[in-house]
């Protein structure tokens, strides 16, 4: 398959995530996890910020955490979805509310050195150009700043990959890059002591139609432009639903998800092209399950 065909269709992702916005929050058990052990991980570092960038805000999660934790900081909330953007609007007193920023990942309207810190949650899997988006990421950081964030490995979702391609050769299962090449991106970007570690979690569902509408409520259904277009007939389902069941574990189907976490500093001076590379530190990778039979979230180490 061309390398093209796994981009990421941004128009079709912009519609699904509009469309997900009133009922996203209903579901995102994972999303919410996720941004919660992302969050912790910022009780190791020292920063007072002035400027907080949420970037990827979606429904504005982290935004009520990020107000606690930097009491005197601007929160600023931005992603390309207007409708989620909307609901992160609402986050918080109203003195205390986001500024809201309705842009691409990968073009930030925001001047250089503008913010002392970005978090974000499950978005850089939605760009294209992870060299831009991590580019735009040191440019608008300032000196000394951090850029903390998680994205999604090639284990993703691996089971729903694997029953599709049983059905058909089509791409129905959006891509996702190894923690390794996120790690080499950061290093091309210049950014200093880029530190990359993954942990593995799983979801359970009764029928993988549950999976899929789960996926659909999210905003996270296939974006790829080599996916197939038209209605997904009852043939092909009954197929996947078949292919799947191959996976079935003490009565559930697991959905597993790689998550991959990040973090780098951008160096006191920021460095010329041609400037030395920091190695990137891998500290190791983790497994956890998380059933949500109930819409709950269960892990352990």
């Amino acid at each position: 398959m061309n390398p093209l065909d796994h981009r990421i269709d941004k128009g079709r992702a912009r519609r699904n995530f509009e469309q997900a916005a009133e009922r996203y929050d209903s579901v995102a058990v994972l999303q919410r996890e996720i941004a919660d052990r992302l969050l912790e991980r910022l009780d190791y570092v020292r920063l007072e910020p002035e400027r907080v960038l949420d970037l990827g805000a979606g429904t504005g999660y982290a935004v009520d955490a990020l107000h606690r934790r930097y009491r005197k900081a601007r929160v600023i909330a931005l992603d390309f979805a207007h409708a989620m953007l909307l609901h992160a609007r609402r986050r918080g007193r109203w003195l205390r509310r986001p500024l809201c920023l309705c842009a691409d990942a990968e073009s930030l309207p925001l001047a250089d050195g503008a913010v002392d810190l970005i978090v974000s949650n499950a978005t850089f899997q939605w760009c294209n150009g992870l060299d831009r988006t991590f580019a735009e990421c040191l440019r608008v950081l300032r000196p000394g700043g951090l850029l903390m964030f998680t994205t999604f490995g090639p284990d993703t979702l691996k089971e729903l990959r694997h029953a599709w391609a049983r059905v058909d050769g089509a791409s129905h299962v959006s891509p996702f890059l190894d923690m390794h090449d996120v790690g080499d991106a950061l290093v091309r970007a210049r950014f200093a002591d880029p530190v990359m570690d993954t942990e593995r979690m799983t979801l359970t569902y009764p029928a993988v139609r549950e999976l899929m509408q789960d996926l659909k409520i999210l905003g996270a259904g296939n974006a790829t432009a080599a996916r197939p277009r038209g209605l997904t007939g009852r043939t092909r389902l009954a197929a996947l639903d078949a292919a799947y069941e191959s996976h079935r574990s003490n009565g559930r189907l697991p959905a597993s998800y790689e998550v991959v976490y990040g973090h780098a500093w951008v160096p006191e001076q920021k460095p010329a092209q041609g400037g030395i590379a920091v190695p990137v530190s891998a500290i190791g990778r983790r497994s956890r399950e998380i059933s949500p039979a109930n819409r709950a979230v269960e892990s352990g180490d």
